[in-house]
């Protein structure tokens, strides 16, 4: 299987940084995996649909013709580990393009990413930092790796 992770934004905090790397690492021996920091686009809230538009166009020019698009966003359908590992599981054999997982900006998505996308997945109900959801996701998807495999890394 192979998963790309967009975000839009770079990750500033170091011990962000370590942790998806820790994390990148671990999962070499599942899958191929691939984290793409897309430009942030600076403008004032008062252009929130222009920013979603722009930050949409560089979402969606990163697709490769059988990519399959999941939104993490805070509306989508939400899992315990196990269910998502499930999820992985089913939705990475409907395919054979990569499964590509996009952080949005703060202000979502634009209606052109949302149609383009097979799925959306909420990590929590709680509300994180943009950076903080970057190493959120990449955990969850080593558990959900390992808990197909099973290993002892999960425990219910």
């Amino acid at each position: 299987m192979r998963v790309l992770l967009l975000a839009i934004g770079k990750t500033d905090e170091t011990y962000l940084l370590e942790g998806i790397k820790k994390y990148q690492q671990r999962l070499q021996h599942y899958l191929q995996f691939e984290f793409v920091a897309l430009p942030d686009l600076r403008q004032p809230p008062s252009l929130e649909s222009q920013r979603q538009i722009e930050e949409g166009k560089l979402i969606l020019k990163q697709l490769q013709r059988n990519d399959r698009l999941v939104l993490l966003d805070e509306k989508g359908n939400t899992f315990n580990s196990t269910g998502f590992a499930r999820w992985l599981e089913k939705t990475s054999m409907q395919g054979s393009g990569r499964m590509v997982f996009v952080i949005g900006g703060p202000f979502g998505f634009s209606n052109e990413v949302k149609e383009a996308a097979i799925s959306s997945i909420s990590l929590s109900p709680l509300t994180f930092s943009h950076q903080m959801v970057r190493l959120f996701f990449v955990e969850q998807l080593y558990r959900a790796c390992t808990i197909l495999k099973g290993e002892k890394y999960h425990h219910d």
